[in-house]
């Protein structure tokens, strides 16, 4: 819906040609079928078919006008589509809902590991760009007309690469206290642990039945919670990087082009999709951080099981208590796609080079943990 204040605007005079074309580009059609809205109100009717070299023309980048900043998509960011919306947002404009049967653009989108996570990087990247900007949503909620639930809204996606260097520490907390023989959370015969207890099963179970709710099945749920795991400690972590390198000037964002599946016409996937579910590899270093992380808790929960049986041998159990074994255990569930393809071979099994490389990296990080 339109902003109150342009429902009815004056219609004074048309335009120049000349300042139609500063602003629109040197199409003559578009540039007729502007003049005549605005003077009029009225749409030219004109052949669409036949439109089609003139719609190349409009759609291409036209530098010199007003393309990419008042008109069209908005140029210079990764996540155009986001940062036109809320542009448009901004102006007062708001939005209704297009509910199509059937659903638009089903299938349209990366199936495969390596395609899915390095889109997940470039909108995190482009998100976290605008976050830091002239174009945050916290500016237009305060100088132009961007409502606070539009604000928290387009807040709660812009924040998505934020989340990954503390969710980064939460997920070494465990592998570290397991390997210094140390504990960050209460023993389990303490009444303080039922704090933890209770938020993590109210969380889950909390989020599990808002997916029962909607229809979906707890493998659903349980899928999507990994994705958000692994997806945060890759794709969110290599972008925040990103844009801090980009910020500091060490660095410049470049867009990688994903390829992106198309599905049946009955929204099913493609029939040459052999072994859908499976997660596929390759040598990209967005693959290395969990694949780290999937070593590192493995190496901790075996350092720390030796290290209780060791102290209950000896009479003198101590350290680290069922908590931080919990989190290793549930990090190495959330990761257990990577698990798999460490001893998997193949397009779904991690190449050597990322495990060497994650490998060199759980060594530094036992070596400082240890090393007193």
């Amino acid at each position: 819906m339109p902003p109150p204040d342009t429902v009815k605007h004056e219609r004074t005079g048309s335009p120049s040609y000349k300042e139609l074309q500063i602003k629109f580009g040197s199409s003559k059609e578009l540039i007729e079928s502007s003049r005549n809205l605005i003077s009029r109100g009225d749409v030219l009717s004109l052949d669409i078919s036949s439109r089609v070299q003139v719609a190349k023309q409009v759609g291409a980048c036209n530098s010199g006008t007003c393309w990419g900043q008042e008109i069209g998509w908005v140029y210079g960011s990764m996540t155009e589509d986001i940062l036109t919306g809320q542009r448009i947002h901004a102006t007062g404009w708001r939005s209704a809902l297009m509910d199509t049967n059937p659903p638009a653009f089903m299938g349209c989108a990366p199936t495969g590991g390596p395609a899915s996570l390095t889109q997940y990087k470039r909108w995190a990247t482009g998100l976290l760009e605008i976050l830091i900007s002239w174009n945050s949503p916290i500016l237009g909620s305060i100088f132009g007309r961007l409502q606070l639930r539009q604000c928290l809204a387009y807040m709660f996606i812009y924040v998505w690469p934020v989340r990954a260097p503390f969710e980064l520490c939460y997920a070494l907390m465990g592998p570290f206290c397991l390997l210094t023989n140390q504990s960050f959370l209460p023993k389990a015969s303490d009444e303080g642990f039922r704090i933890p207890l209770a938020l993590f099963l109210t969380y889950n179970i909390y989020n599990l039945m808002e997916y029962k709710e909607c229809g979906l099945s707890a493998r659903t749920w349980w899928n999507n919670h990994r994705m958000q795991r692994i997806t945060s400690a890759s794709a969110w972590i290599l972008a925040f990087l990103t844009v801090l390198l980009k910020t500091m000037g060490l660095s410049e964002t470049v867009f990688e082009v994903t390829h992106k599946e198309s599905s049946t016409s009955d929204g099913g996937a493609s029939p040459d999709d052999a072994d859908q579910g499976l997660f596929t590899f390759d040598s990209s270093p967005v693959f290395i951080p969990v694949t780290t992380l999937s070593i590192l808790n493995i190496v901790a929960i075996a350092v720390g099981a030796w290290r209780v049986v060791v102290g209950t041998a000896r009479g003198a159990p101590n350290g680290p208590g069922i908590g931080e074994f919990a989190c290793c255990v549930w990090m190495v569930l959330c990761f257990w796609p990577f698990v798999r393809g460490l001893v998997s071979s193949g397009r779904y099994g991690i190449p050597w080079s990322v495990k060497v490389k994650a490998s060199l990296i759980v060594s530094v990080f036992v070596h400082f943990c240890t090393r007193n």
